[in-house]
């Protein structure tokens, strides 16, 4: 269970983190190692690394989906314990009920919200104008694009007006345009609600496009090998110089080469003209 060291007063705080997952067997197999990372009210921080390294779990823990780590998480000076409406979560999949219609799966969301019938009524429909969905409030989701429905998510994810809005690779099942477009439209969010984001991705150039830093991770088991700042203005230009200056520097954390754990029998010399290396590329 998480223990309690003393939380940070402002903002986001994780202090020492650590998960293990208890393998068939009796094993234990490390997924976190020691995490630390404050992040400031209204900031947009966006979470990098190998599939593996750890990023969808510890954004499980910032949710409240999982008590059992060691080390603490806490907002605002108080302990996260379970699941809170002042936590958004957006997946990957969009997750909405087939047999409800637009206005009925953001609603969902509601059920534990404080606000009576005609406040839970406006909240949805100014939910579905700022993600561009107005007129589509009937819909179901058959009736949706991929694109459509995910926005439905995160209106979903923000219509209890959440301090913290955390997105688990919601643009990754997307195709490269419809992916673009809602980068774009999640960055106009965020500027309109003023809340904490905090972004999983493996898209190293969304994570620059959208955030104020950008969190590197490493597997094995998942630690924070580097934070980049990005001190762009917004909207930003893919094709700017500074912008691709922080994502190229960025993507040269994944470029290292590969150690393997049993080395293969050495080729004669004749067998190689040059040297090879082996690299992996992790995004």
């Amino acid at each position: 269970m998480s223990t309690a060291p003393h939380p940070s007063a402002c903002g986001l705080a994780i202090q020492q983190v650590s998960k293990d997952y208890r393998q068939t067997g009796g094993g234990i197999l490390p997924v976190l190692d020691s995490i630390g990372l404050e992040v400031e009210s209204g900031q947009f921080v966006s979470i990098v690394g190998a599939s593996g390294c750890g990023k969808s779990t510890l954004l499980r823990l910032i949710a409240g989906l999982d008590a059992e780590f060691s080390g603490a998480i806490s907002f605002d000076g108080a302990h996260i314990a379970g699941t809170g409406l002042e936590r958004g979560l957006v997946f990957q999949e969009p997750r909405l009920f087939p047999w409800l219609n637009v206005a009925q799966n953001i609603a969902v969301a509601l059920r534990n919200s404080k606000l009576n019938a005609r406040q839970k009524h406006t909240a949805i429909a100014e939910h579905i104008e700022l993600v561009g969905l107005g007129g589509f409030e009937h819909a179901f989701p058959h009736q949706l694009s991929g694109g459509m429905a995910q926005r439905v998510a995160i209106a979903r994810g923000l219509v209890n007006r959440p301090r913290v809005l955390l997105l688990d690779e919601p643009f990754g099942a997307l195709d490269a345009l419809t992916r673009s477009r809602l980068q774009t439209e999640l960055q106009h969010i965020w500027t309109h609600e003023k809340i904490t984001m905090i972004l999983v991705t493996h898209d190293v150039e969304e994570a620059v496009f959208l955030s104020d830093r950008v969190v590197v991770m490493q597997p094995h088991p998942g630690r924070i090998r580097r934070v980049v700042e990005v001190p762009l203005a917004h909207p930003r230009n893919r094709s700017d110089a500074a912008f691709v200056r922080i994502r190229d520097d960025v993507l040269r954390e994944f470029a290292e080469p590969e150690t393997p754990t049993e080395a293969p029998p050495l080729p004669a010399a004749s067998d190689l003209a040059t040297p090879i290396t082996p690299w992996r590329m992790a995004w």
